[in-house]
């Protein structure tokens, strides 16, 4: 099963076919979207308010940055979320002592 978010409303809901579709560059995307869902078994489009999408920039950051051709096979890519920021992890501590750092 494939989840789409998106954080535009317009165009998740009128992928979902909740909305009419009534601009014309919107119906043209439109229709090339459905021509691409018939290429998966199960998909479903999920709308999530912008506040909620950091994931989805990140992501949309990265896709920006690899070229895929249409049948090419993609491996999975594999994340993880820590609840320190990574650079926290790079920090060593040298010993302790009552100075400032600075």
């Amino acid at each position: 099963m494939l989840k789409v978010y998106g954080d535009f409303a317009l165009v998740i809901y009128q992928l979902k076919g909740e909305w009419e579709t009534r601009d014309l560059k919107s119906i043209s995307y439109r229709k090339l979207v459905l021509e691409l869902v018939d290429e998966f078994n199960d998909i479903t489009f999920c709308y999530l308010p912008r506040e909620e999408n950091q994931m989805a920039d990140a992501l949309a950051t990265l896709a920006s940055l690899i070229h895929v051709k249409r049948f090419e096979v993609m491996r999975p890519i594999q994340m993880s979320i820590y609840e320190t920021p990574a650079h926290c992890y790079s920090i060593e501590e040298e010993g302790k002592d009552d100075h400032l750092w600075y």
